[in-house]
């Protein structure tokens, strides 16, 4: 991808068609955007239609939208110590993989979920298995999941990103390669890294994933304000600048040397024309 190019979206609809995701997201002038596969909060999913994913594949290149990315629905909780949902949250995510493949796209990013209180050792056991099982199960998929970092809500799996690069080195050598890291602004604010402009929670963040699997292993960031204050464990996302991470924390990350040729998606309160606003103001605090 082209290091000039500010790779800025939004997460977009599929109703009424996957195919309207990429309309959508030009509509907005983004330039990559998001979506779920499917249903996000049902187990049921309907089968993909031929020709939708062909006119959504030629949406995309149309536009000019990649990589765009795919979210894993809400239901699925990789660190289960239920045995039942943990099977069908594993299927879930081998399912979500095999769609984002169909669809043309690279990154699947997911949730690991909770251990339920089996423990944080139970928990990252059961999601690193869930990961490696997943890519061994679509050996040909050619896409990467990336492990979005948890707001430190009780029993969550994946609330530091020491946590993430160990869940990382548990999934194995061989599923390695098609695993990376998807960095929220607001669960990390709310987890303790503190992203207002007199915080140190970025380079706390950066540093920590550089010495356990390079800043090469970020593929995303989800830009996010916070409605609630750092170290609260409250994950409620705020539009840019409204909440405790600010303008200028905003502008700090977005501007940041390791950063601006990652691909930033936002995920702020839909409502109205936020979304408009919100890469509106983006785009101004882009240097």
């Amino acid at each position: 991808m082209a290091e000039d190019r500010f790779l800025l979206g939004v997460h977009v609809s599929i109703s009424g068609g996957v195919h309207l995701a990429a309309e959508r997201a030009a509509a907005l002038r983004c330039t990559t955007f998001q979506i779920f596969p499917s249903n996000p909060r049902g187990w049921q999913q309907k089968p993909l239609d031929e020709e939708d994913v062909a006119a959504f594949r030629d949406g995309v290149r149309r536009r000019g939208l990649e990589p765009f990315f795919v979210h894993m629905p809400y239901l699925p909780n990789l660190a289960s110590p239920d045995d039942e949902l943990y099977e069908k949250s594993t299927a879930a995510l081998v399912d979500a993989v095999t769609r984002t493949a169909r669809l043309g796209g690279r990154y699947l990013i997911t949730h690991l979920g909770s251990h339920r209180g089996a423990g944080l050792a139970s928990g990252r056991k059961r999601a690193a298995a869930a990961l490696r099982r997943a890519v061994e199960a679509t050996p040909r998929a050619g896409v990467t999941i990336l492990m979005e970092n948890s707001a430190g809500k009780s029993n969550q799996v994946g609330t530091t990103f020491q946590e993430l690069t160990t869940l990382y080195k548990k999934a194995g050598k061989k599923a390695q390669a098609r695993l990376g890291l998807c960095v929220d602004t607001c669960h990390g604010h709310v987890m303790g890294y503190d992203l207002s402009p007199a915080g140190d929670g970025l380079e706390r963040i950066l540093a920590e994933v550089d010495e356990f699997v390079g800043i090469n292993k970020i593929k995303i960031v989800h830009l996010n304000d916070a409605k609630a204050q750092a170290g609260s464990g409250l994950d409620r996302h705020e539009h840019i600048g409204l909440g405790t991470i600010g303008r200028e924390g905003f502008k700090k990350i977005i501007n940041h040397p390791e950063l601006p040729h990652l691909p930033m998606v936002l995920e702020t309160p839909q409502e109205g024309d936020w979304d408009r606003k919100n890469l509106r103001t983006v785009r101004r605090l882009r240097e």
